[in-house]
């Protein structure tokens, strides 16, 4: 009868206090929760499709740890290889939750998601996916833009996307490409790539020394050529960091970048860095946004009360916070990993360190987001790890800076720094606070920064520009074609019944889509 009474009254404590204790509450596998796009892989093609499960006990409440979280996936199917050929991979989050994502080698069709505890199976599973389910490297668009935007569960808009457009409402590429071109074509110092999209083909034309970084938007365009019929468009691209079109020019050239500023016009996109992650993920990319949140080690309570910094010299106030962080030992773990901009300074601001893998950041409770030769490219995978972030104000911004809210999402620090060993102090005295601000931040990351979101935002950005274009859209002279990569040995191309009978150009009841 005591333990009876015991139970109930440490239940009353966890519900009232919210007190993060799991011992004696069994996870009830029906009532868990499972979500994420990797359920509707029919619909969603990624190179790597998640989900979640969030561990609930036989009280309906959500476990906080993942002490006893044995969580079992399977996902079978068939294909004309016999079987389905998936590789399963499962993350946990160490909060209750696990990350579970996959990746599909080739079509499948009677997909099954199994996920069970204990043999028990999970919420609603399996999961029964009829498909065809396609994988990654398959050909086989659909034909309607707003269908296909629809079906990957993109928002219809981006606040971000309506006020870097504003400026363009009518573009005539005839009359100022030759100009565009010549302004910035600057070998050594700008790369600007000129790019066509026709009949859902990829053509490209670069001007500059170094465009290597053509790379990244090359494989953006082609994977979204692959799930869906791309309208016909033109557009020019900054292969650089610093956003290029002046407020101050007297044409306003419309220019996309990965990187936008209070003084320039740039249609900004999302970065080379987490666009490649949301390409390569379960690939060749070890960081992205799904393994930050798998790899963190240490809880709120069991983390160094330290700020944490390391990176190189694109910028005079790193200088200066390895400055302050000598002064200040006791607050600050700051170290260079090497020296390019102010190597005349390595004697003071020296020896530099050597690199940490990124999950270790999160060992620390405080990040600090300090601006390199631009916007940190770094900020989102900071925001979803678990730890406080501080950041400098700057006016750079990312495609996402705006929907930030500061006190809520993160500190904001004085662009000089002077207030960093304040504020510092103010998130050791004020942890609950300090907690929650860290917490709202990974949330927005886990709600508008992961693989599915950046997709979204490329789709929406190119269907939203192309209603803009006045001029035709041509291939022009000196342009090669991007073309699609070649399905990995032995697997052969895929059969897509959508385009057996069917064109894949843009029908004129689409065009009026657009």
């Amino acid at each position: 009868m005591c333990d009876i009474l015991f139970k109930h009254l440490l239940l009353f404590v966890f519900l009232v206090y919210n007190i993060d204790y799991t011992e004696g509450f069994e996870v009830d596998p029906k009532k868990c929760i499972v979500w994420g796009p990797g359920l509707s892989p029919d619909n969603i093609v990624m190179p790597a499709r998640y989900f979640y499960v969030q561990a609930v006990d036989t009280h309906g409440n959500k476990l906080q740890n993942s002490s006893d979280n044995e969580f079992l996936t399977q996902i079978t199917g068939e294909s004309e290889y016999k079987t389905c050929r998936v590789w399963v991979n499962t993350l946990d989050r160490k909060n209750g939750s696990v990350i579970i994502r996959y990746k599909l080698y080739h079509t499948c069709t009677n997909l099954q998601i199994q996920i069970t505890y204990r043999g028990v199976h999970v919420a609603n599973s399996p999961y029964k996916i009829s498909g065809p389910v396609y994988a990654e490297e398959c050909f086989c668009p659909e034909k309607s833009i707003t269908k296909w935007l629809t079906q990957y569960g993109c928002s219809k808009s981006y606040n971000q996307i309506e006020s870097d457009l504003k400026p363009f409402t009518s573009v005539n590429f005839t009359a100022v490409r030759s100009e565009l071109i010549e302004k910035f074509n600057h070998p050594g110092s700008m790369s600007i790539c000129n790019y066509v999209i026709k009949n859902n083909e990829v053509y490209r034309k670069c001007y500059g020394k170094y465009v290597g970084f053509k790379m990244f938007l090359d494989a953006m365009l082609l994977s979204l050529a692959r799930k869906v019929v791309l309208p016909d468009m033109e557009l020019f691209f900054n292969l650089g960091d610093w956003p290029l079109s002046s407020r101050d020019h007297t044409t306003h050239y419309p220019i996309f970048s990965w990187c936008g500023s209070d003084d320039t016009l740039d249609i900004v996109m999302p970065t080379y860095d987490i666009t490649e992650a949301s390409l390569e993920c379960m690939g060749r990319v070890m960081l992205d946004m799904l393994s930050v949140q798998g790899n963190i080690e240490k809880h709120w309570p069991e983390k160094i009360e330290k700020a944490f910094w390391r990176g190189r010299d694109s910028r005079r106030e790193r200088l200066q916070l390895i400055d302050i962080a000598r002064k200040h030992p006791d607050l600050f773990n700051a170290s260079l990993t090497n020296f390019f901009f102010f190597r005349d300074e390595e004697d003071h601001y020296g020896p530099k360190m050597p690199h940490i893998s990124f999950f270790k950041f999160f060992d620390f409770k405080y990040q600090l987001n300090i601006d390199g030769t631009v916007a940190a490219y770094r900020f989102p995978y900071l925001l979803v790890g678990d730890s406080l972030v501080f950041k400098q104000d700057s006016k750079y911004y990312e495609f996402y800076h705006k929907q930030l809210q500061p006190w809520k999402h993160f500190v904001p620090l004085k662009s000089d720094l002077s207030d960093l060993v304040g504020r510092i102090l103010w998130a050791k005295k004020n942890d609950a606070e300090a907690r929650s601000i860290a917490r709202n931040g990974q949330i927005f990351a886990q709600e508008n920064l992961m693989p599915q979101d950046i997709f979204c935002y490329h789709g929406v950005l190119f269907h939203e520009w192309s209603k803009r274009l006045i001029s035709p859209v041509e291939i022009l002279n000196g342009m090669e074609q991007v073309v699609q990569p070649e399905p990995d040995k032995p697997y052969k191309p895929c059969k897509c019944p959508r385009l057996e009978n069917e064109s894949i150009k843009v029908t004129a009841e689409e065009k009026d889509e657009l």
